[in-house]
C-alpha cells in the first residue's frame, strides 16, 4: 500500500482545528427549521463523517485513548467537515473534545435491534432505560448535534413484529429521549429495506443509503424527500468500499455521492467512515475499506475528494447561474412585506433582481420597499395577474420567480430553483411553503387545516401544480402562452398558468429545497375569507376549464395533493412491498389515493347531502317512515366530523405548552377542518359552481342512439378527425371527455350531473382516399341519478299506498324533476354532438 504525506495531502493546517469556540453561548446547539438546520440564525449544512467502532481497550473505552482522539479530530476539523456520528454513547471527555475542534457529535444509543426485541417485555423496559441514560449521560453538552434512537433495525425483525408496533416503539424512545433532553433533536436512522415506517414525530429524517449509481442515487433522494416533508433530510450514510473497489474509485464515488446529497437539497450528509478501522460484534472487520483514512490513519484519495466536496456545499460557487428576477406582488400588505423583503435581501444568489409591483395599495406599501432599494412599480389597482404580469415585462432575467408579500424565502431558494432550470427542461418549478413558527395559534391550526396552497406531483420531481407563493417559469415560457390571465384578480391564476403551460407540452418540476416561509392566516374570520375567495376561484376556473372538473365539479388532479390537512388513506389500507421472503432491498409503502368515503366529507357539496336528508327527515311529520332519514342524517353529518377528529388527531404542534393547549388547538383544527368546505360551497355557489350547473348548451334534442355517416373524399387520420371534433365541441363550451385505454367509445359529452352522450367513430377505407366515417351515439344516465330516481319513485308509490298523499306528492315531484334533469342534460349534450357533427359535414336519419 502506498504512502501519502498527511501534510502533503491536507495542506499546512493538518493538525489544527477549525474554528473552536471559547464558550457554550459561541457553540449552540443547532436547530430544526423546515428543511434545514440552523446555529442562532445561521443555516448549518452538516458535513460529516462516522467515528467508531472501535475495539474497546483493557479499560474497556470504545474511543481509544484522549490523545488519539484529539489527533483524529483536529484531522477531522481540518479536512473541512464539523460533525462525527457516534454508535456508541460516547464519554464527556470525548463531547469536550470534539467541542474544542468546532465539532458537533450525533450520538448513537446502540441496543439490542438485531433481536426479536418487542417479544421479551423486560428487555422492553431495559432498552427504553440505556436510551435515558445514554441521553441523561450527554444532556445539554453543546456539542452533542442529535440523538439517534435506533439505527437500522433489520427488516426481518420489523417483519416480525409488524410495522405498526415498531413504529410505536420508535415513538416511545423518542419520548423518552426527550423527556431526558426536551432541547435536543432526536431521530430515527433508517434504510431502503424499511423505507415504509411511518415515523412524522422525529426531528430529522435520516437515512443510510448505498447506491453506486448517480442517476439512481438522485432519483432516491427525491423521493427520500417527498417522505421527510417538511422536515430536513439528512445522509448518515454514504460511501463505497475501496477494499472491492479500488481508492480511486472510492474517491470518485464519495465525490459525486456528497455533492448529489446536497443539491437534492439534503441538510447533510456523513461520510462513512472516518478510517477502516473497523470492530463489529466482538471481532476486528478485516474484508472492507470505507474509511478515509486506512488503519494508521494516513489519508486516502477519498478524504481530499470528500473535502473539496464538502467546500462547496451546496453547490460550486464557480458555475455559471442563470439571471432570476424575483416579483412580489403586493396589495396593501404593509404588515407582512417588510419581513418578505428583508428575506429577499438574505438570498444568496449572485444574479437576481427584486421587483416589487405595488397594485394600488392604499396603505404606505412602496416606501418600504424602496427602503431596501428594490425597483418599485406603482399601478392602479387591477388585481393579482395583472400585477404578476406587470412584473414579468419589467423583467430581465430569463427566469422569472414570484414569492407572495406574506412570505419570506429561504437564503438558497433561488440557488436551488436554477439548479433544477439548469438540469432540467421543466418551463416552470416550485417548492414548498411552510409555516413559520410563532405566528399564533390560529396560524398554528390553519397550517393543518385543509385548503392551505399545495403542490401536486406527479412523480416525484415534476409536479402537476406549483402555488403561487413559490414558483418560478422561464420568462420566454410565460411570454408564449400570454402571462397570467387578468380574470383571476385574487386566486387561481396559478392552476391556470400550469394548465396552460402543459397544453402546450411543457412540463413543471418540482424542488423539495427550494422552500419559502409563508405565513398562514391567523385569525379564523380572515380563513374564512380566503377559503371563500378560493371557492370563487374554482368556479372560475370551471367556466375556463370545464374539462378538468368532474360531474360534480371538482378538479380531477393526475397526480397527488400534498401538505398538511390533505386527507390521506389510513395506514391499514397501506400496502409495504417487501419482495419474495422479504427480501427485497427497497420496501416501500404503497397506499391509495383517498377513497370515495374520504373524499365525500371534504366536499362542499357534501353539506348539500345532509341538508337533503334533513329535508326527508323533516316529511317525517307527514310519513313517519321518513324518519328513517335521520339516520342517514346522523351518518352524513358523522363522516365528516370523524374526519375532522382524525386529521385534528394527527396535526403537529411542536410550541404547544402543555396537553390543555394542545387539547385546545386540536379543536380548533378540527373546527377549521369542518369550515373549510361550507366556506368553499359559499364561494362556489356565489359564482354558480353548482352540481345542477348547465354549460352554454340551451339546444334540445331527443336523447336516442343514432348512426351518422360522413362520405369523405380526402383522407384524413382517425385520431385527427376526432381531435377535430373534440376541439368543435370544446368551442361550443361542451365538457368533453376522451376515452380510456379500456372504453368501448371515443368521446364523451357530459349535459350535466345526470346524464351525457357517448360516441364511437368507425372508418371504412374505400380507396384513393377515400373514406366512410360512421359515428354511433347513445345516451348515457349516471348511475347515482337512476337511483335517486328510482328511490324516490318507490318513495312515493309506497307513501301513495299508505295514503300520505302529502308525502307521495312531494316525493313524486321530486322524482319527476331529477328525471327531467336526466333528460335535459342528456338533450342538451345530444345537441351539442350533433351540432359539431353537423358542422364537418355529417348526415343522419
Amino acid at each position: 500500500m502506498r504512502s501519502i504525506d498527511t501534510e502533503q495531502a491536507l495542506g499546512k493546517h493538518t493538525l489544527q482545528p477549525s474554528s473552536s469556540p471559547s464558550s457554550d453561548v459561541a457553540f449552540q446547539r443547532p436547530g430544526s427549521r423546515g428543511k434545514f438546520l440552523y446555529v442562532g440564525d445561521e443555516k448549518f449544512w452538516i458535513r460529516g463523517v462516522t467515528y467508531g467502532t472501535f475495539r474497546p481497550d483493557a479499560s474497556g473505552s470504545e474511543y481509544h485513548s484522549p490523545e488519539v482522539v484529539e489527533r483524529d479530530f483536529a484531522l477531522i476539523a481540518a479536512s473541512g467537515m464539523n460533525a462525527i456520528r457516534t454508535y456508541t454513547v460516547p464519554p464527556r471527555w470525548l463531547l469536550d473534545a470534539a467541542q474544542r475542534s468546532g465539532l458537533r457529535v450525533m450520538v448513537g444509543i446502540p441496543w439490542e435491534q438485531h433481536v426479536a426485541f418487542l417479544d421479551d417485555r423486560k428487555r422492553g423496559r431495559s432498552i427504553e432505560e440505556r436510551v435515558r441514560a445514554g441521553v441523561r449521560a450527554c444532556a445539554g453538552h453543546p456539542a452533542v448535534l442529535c440523538y439517534a434512537v435506533g439505527n437500522e433495525i433489520p427488516a426481518p425483525i420489523v417483519r416480525w413484529h409488524g410495522a405498526r408496533r415498531v413504529e410505536r416503539w420508535i415513538e416511545r424512545l423518542y419520548r423518552a429521549a426527550k423527556d431526558e433532553d426536551p432541547a435536543g433533536l432526536v431521530t430515527y436512522v433508517n434504510y431502503p429495506t424499511t423505507e415504509y415506517l411511518q415515523l412524522p414525530f422525529i426531528d430529522l429524517v435520516c437515512f443510510n443509503v448505498y447506491l453506486e449509481s448517480q442517476s439512481k442515487l438522485e432519483a432516491y433522494l427525491a423521493r427520500l424527500q417527498n417522505i421527510a416533508g417538511e422536515r430536513p433530510l439528512l445522509m448518515t450514510e454514504i460511501g463505497l468500499d475501496s477494499h472491492r473497489h479500488s481508492e480511486e474509485a472510492q474517491a470518485a464515488a464519495l465525490d459525486w455521492q456528497v455533492r448529489s446529497a446536497f443539491a437534492a437539497g439534503c441538510a447533510g450528509a456523513f461520510v462513512f467512515a472516518w478510517t477502516d478501522e473497523w470492530h463489529r460484534g466482538g471481532y476486528d472487520i478485516e474484508d472492507w475499506k470505507f474509511g478515509l483514512t486506512d488503519r494508521d490513519r494516513r489519508p486516502k484519495p477519498a478524504l481530499g475528494a470528500v473535502r473539496a466536496a464538502f467546500a462547496e456545499v451546496p453547490f460550486p460557487s464557480s458555475q455559471p447561474w442563470p439571471r432570476i428576477s424575483v416579483v412580489v406582488c403586493t396589495y396593501n400588505g404593509h404588515r407582512t412585506i417588510r419581513e418578505c423583503l428583508q428575506g429577499l435581501s438574505k438570498v444568496e444568489y449572485p444574479n437576481l433582481e427584486v421587483i416589487v409591483v405595488d397594485d394600488g395599495s392604499v396603505e404606505p406599501v412602496a416606501p418600504i420597499a424602496e427602503e431596501y432599494g428594490f425597483w418599485v412599480i406603482r399601478t392602479e389597482n387591477r388585481g393579482l395577474s395583472n400585477a404578476r404580469n406587470t412584473g414579468m415585462e419589467a423583467a430581465s432575467g430569463e427566469i422569472v420567480a414570484y414569492i407572495d408579500d406574506d412570505a419570506y424565502p429561504d437564503p438558497h431558494w433561488l440557488t436551488y430553483l436554477a439548479a433544477t432550470f439548469i438540469k432540467t427542461t421543466h418551463a416552470g418549478v416550485g417548492g414548498p411553503n411552510i409555516a413559520p413558527a410563532g405566528g399564533g395559534d390560529v396560524a398554528g391550526c390553519v397550517a393543518n387545516a385543509p385548503g392551505g396552497p399545495t403542490h401536486v406531483l406527479l412523480s416525484d420531481v415534476e409536479a402537476e401544480h406549483i402555488p403561487g407563493c413559490n414558483m418560478a417559469f422561464r420568462k420566454a415560457a410565460l411570454q408564449a402562452i400570454g402571462g397570467f390571465d387578468s380574470q383571476f384578480r385574487i386566486a387561481g391564476d396559478d392552476v391556470d398558468v400550469c394548465w396552460r403551460l402543459q397544453e402546450r407540452g411543457w412540463t413543471l418540476g418540482f424542488n423539495p429545497a427550494a422552500m419559502v416561509w409563508h405565513h398562514r392566516r391567523n385569525s379564523v374570520r380572515m380563513f374564512w375569507k380566503q377559503q371563500v375567495n378560493y371557492g370563487k376561484a374554482e368556479a372560475m376556473l370551471e367556466r375556463k376549464w370545464p374539462e378538468k372538473y368532474n360531474h360534480a365539479g371538482h378538479v380531477t388532479w393526475s397526480g397527488r395533493v400534498y401538505g398538511n390537512g390533505v386527507p390521506h388513506a389510513p395506514a391499514w389500507l397501506g400496502r409495504i412491498y417487501h419482495g419474495t421472503w422479504g427480501g427485497a432491498p427497497f420496501q416501500s409503502l404503497y397506499q391509495p389515493a383517498p377513497n370515495l368515503l374520504q373524499f365525500l366529507p371534504q366536499i362542499p357539496e357534501w353539506y348539500l347531502v345532509n341538508a337533503a336528508f334533513a329535508g326527508l327527515a323533516a316529511l317525517g311529520i307527514v310519513w313517519a317512515p321518513l324518519l328513517w332519514a335521520l339516520a342517514l342524517l346522523g351518518l352524513s353529518a358523522g363522516l365528516p366530523l370523524a374526519q375532522a377528529a382524525l386529521s385534528a388527531g394527527c396535526a403537529r404542534f411542536p410550541g404547544a405548552r402543555s396537553r390543555r393547549v394542545s387539547v385546545k388547538l386540536r379543536v380548533l383544527t378540527a373546527l377549521l377542518h369542518l369550515m373549510q368546505p361550507l366556506a368553499r360551497l359559499r364561494g362556489r355557489l356565489s359564482f354558480g359552481l353548482t352540481p345542477w350547473r348547465r354549460r352554454c348548451l340551451r339546444d334540445l334534442s331527443l336523447p336516442v342512439s343514432r348512426v351518422i355517416t360522413l362520405w369523405n373524399e380526402c383522407w384524413l387520420a382517425p385520431p385527427a378527425r376526432l381531435r377535430a371534433l373534440e376541439a368543435t365541441l370544446r368551442k361550443r363550451k361542451a365538457v368533453v371527455l376522451r376515452s380510456g385505454d379500456f372504453d368501448g367509445w371515443d368521446l364523451e359529452v357530459q349535459g350535466g350531473l345526470f346524464g351525457a352522450v357517448r360516441m364511437l367513430m368507425a372508418i371504412e377505407e374505400h380507396g384513393a382516399g377515400r373514406q366512410l366515417v360512421r359515428f354511433r351515439t347513445w345516451p348515457r344516465f349516471s348511475i347515482p341519478g337512476i337511483g335517486l330516481i328510482v328511490l324516490f319513485g318507490l318513495l312515493s308509490g309506497t307513501a301513495a299506498l299508505d295514503e300520505r298523499w302529502g308525502a307521495s306528492l312531494i316525493l313524486g315531484i321530486v322524482a319527476g324533476l331529477l328525471g327531467l334533469l336526466a333528460f335535459w342534460d342528456s338533450a342538451v349534450a345530444e345537441k351539442a354532438l350533433l351540432s359539431a357533427l353537423e358542422k364537418l359535414g355529417c348526415k343522419w336519419k
